[in-house]
């Protein structure tokens, strides 16, 4: 993605150095977002792969108008290795992005950057992971703990965050050596880790062994205590699980198998409890569509799921307080292969990164029918992976 150009109040960039310069909040005195032409402009991080043919030099940065949904380029972080997810922290000063090493054995790590108004996005520093190809990362609530999930290795670590959104050496990292592997896994594939939104649990979703893991952090310590455990069915491969607003039910995307199940979640226990599985509307079996995860909608009406290799994003209305999904359609994505799928906090806009294409395709969100419409022809942007709009 090459660096130029400004969009006023949220991204410029160094003519002499080339150094994006970023004010990451691009927001009114009262803290909501700006409406309308480059008053409207906000800030969207991309993730891709900086060690593949094709790939970006680092973090990428682009600006986005509400209004219109149009993307504008506006440079690199550099200095940042192989940053396929992207994740910021509570207070929003700083960005956080795993280094996902691809080759087994091989240590991958996790990556802080400081965002400050006016002032160049800095790189404060790497941690190792622990494990190799770390493809998942968030930040606890309180904002003194990130947690990651290493892909190759079938393990999660937990580092300490310092006040400047720094990373410290890590405090924990536990290996998912139970249950067995699945069919046709090898070894456990921890995909994802973050926090429920009742704040005490801490969930992993392990591909390779078709298991949900439930831990409790200790927030003095950094250290995870197992909790519980729910499995789904053999060889379903889960991969990515997305709650409704009301907290008591989770959407799981089934990477293997190409399904989608409603989880219900128990606030007081952390249990995860995996319904039936059901269809994704793409009209194919277990090896032509791969759904990557889902993105629900801050009202909790609708939820959205992308589907690799159909390339569509399948649309649900959520019923039942968001205990049932009721399949609608699916809408070509505009792209190849989407890997990751981010609402804007208006709700007002969808974005998809496209890894194959190396695009993001961004749609308008039809606050009443939840209906998905192309803004225009998707932005180009290296081996996208990860969306993340502020």
């Amino acid at each position: 993605m090459a660096a130029g150009g400004t969009a006023a109040g949220v991204l410029a960039v160094g003519a002499a150095s080339g150094t994006a310069r970023a004010n990451p909040h691009g927001e009114t005195a009262d803290g909501s977002p700006r409406e309308g032409g480059s008053a409207g402009s906000r800030p969207l991080f991309l993730g891709t792969y900086t060690g593949q043919p094709g790939g970006g030099t680092g973090i990428g940065l682009a600006a986005y108008t509400l209004r219109t949904g149009h993307l504008t380029p506006r440079g690199v972080v550099s200095g940042v290795e192989n940053p396929s997810y992207l994740a910021l922290s509570p207070d929003r000063r700083t960005l956080y992005a795993v280094n996902e090493s691809l080759e087994a054995g091989v240590e991958g790590g996790v990556t802080a950057v400081a965002l400050r108004p006016g002032a160049p996005p800095e790189v404060l520093g790497r941690q190792g992971t622990g494990g190799a190809g770390p493809c998942h990362l968030s930040v606890h609530p309180g904002g003194r703990w990130l947690l990651s999930a290493n892909y190759l290795s079938g393990s999660v670590a937990v580092h300490p965050v310092a006040r400047d959104g720094a990373l410290g050496e890590r405090t924990d990292l536990v290996t998912h050596t139970s249950p067995p592997p699945g069919p046709g896994q090898e070894g456990p594939h921890a995909h994802q880790i973050f926090t429920a939104p009742d704040g005490r649990h801490v969930l992993a979703v392990d591909l390779g062994t078709d298991t949900l893991y439930t831990y409790r952090l200790d927030t003095r310590t950094g250290r995870l205590t197992p909790v519980s455990r729910a499995t789904v069915r053999p060889g379903a491969g889960p991969r990515h699980l997305t709650f409704h607003p009301g907290g008591r039910w989770a959407y799981l995307a089934n990477e293997v198998d190409n399904t989608a199940v409603v989880c219900a979640y128990d606030p007081r226990t952390g249990r995860l409890a995996p319904g039936s599985a059901q269809s994704t509307g793409t009209g194919t079996g277990p090896g032509e569509s791969y759904p990557a995860q889902f993105a629900v909608t801050r009202d909790g009406r609708f939820a959205y799921l992308a589907n690799r290799g159909h390339n569509s994003v399948t649309r649900y209305a959520v019923e039942a307080r968001g205990a049932r999904l009721r399949l609608l359609d699916t809408v070509p994505v505009g792209g190849d292969f989407p890997r990751h799928l981010a609402l804007s906090p208006s709700g007002r806009l969808l974005f998809a990164a496209n890894q194959k294409s190396g695009t993001v395709s961004t749609f308008h969100v039809d606050r009443v029918t939840g209906a998905l419409s192309p803004t225009g022809r998707p932005f180009p942007a290296p081996l996208a992976v990860c969306a993340l709009p502020l």
